[in-house]
């Protein structure tokens, strides 16, 4: 079986810091104004009976990529190692299709004219490291590995607690999932 790598991010752990979005920056030298990762506070229910969920959000590498399927130059590709979602710059035309696809608001055209976004850090990853966003989280709340490995923390964490993904009904199957 294949690599898929996914990323797990433990709710009651983040503190919405933003360290994952200040490193993914630095990491992937992202132009001012613009981010591959973000922090969102969701508050649900009804006082005094409220809910707060802190996530750090980012593309979602979906296994079922919606934004693969309506590039017109197929500068949207899913990498052959481990699915990651890629992007090629050089075969990008800026077109926005993409953008218009992602149900996760994930992408943005980068300055220079290309569809840009996550990639889970692969450059690091195929180095044998973590994500920059996961290897600077101070409270520990991210985990990436490979989920078709059972033996790996993130399938053995998605399979000892709760989980949710974000909009499931949007039926991309994503691969990062939120520990509740």
């Amino acid at each position: 079986m294949s690599s898929r790598y996914a990323m797990v991010i433990d709710t009651a752990k983040c503190v919405g810091c933003m360290d994952c979005v200040v490193a993914c920056k630095t990491e992937n030298n992202v132009p001012e104004g613009y981010n591959r990762d973000w922090i969102v506070q969701d508050v649900r229910g009804t006082w005094p009976t409220l809910h707060m969920e802190i996530r750090s959000e980012r593309c979602n590498q979906c296994d079922e990529p919606p934004c693969v399927e309506t590039c017109p130059t197929g500068a949207s590709h899913v990498h052959d190692r481990g699915g990651v979602v890629l992007v090629t710059k050089e075969l990008c035309v800026g077109c926005k299709a993409c953008i218009a696809a992602c149900p996760y608001d994930a992408r943005f055209i980068h300055p220079d004219g290309y569809a840009d976004k996550c990639t889970f850090c692969i450059h690091r990853v195929e180095q044998g490291l973590d994500p920059a966003c996961v290897a600077v989280c101070p409270t520990r709340c991210m985990t990436f590995g490979d989920i078709n490995d059972p033996n790996s923390q993130v399938a053995k964490l998605l399979t000892s607690r709760k989980w949710h993904t974000l909009k499931a009904e949007a039926g991309t199957k994503p691969s990062v999932y939120y520990l509740t």
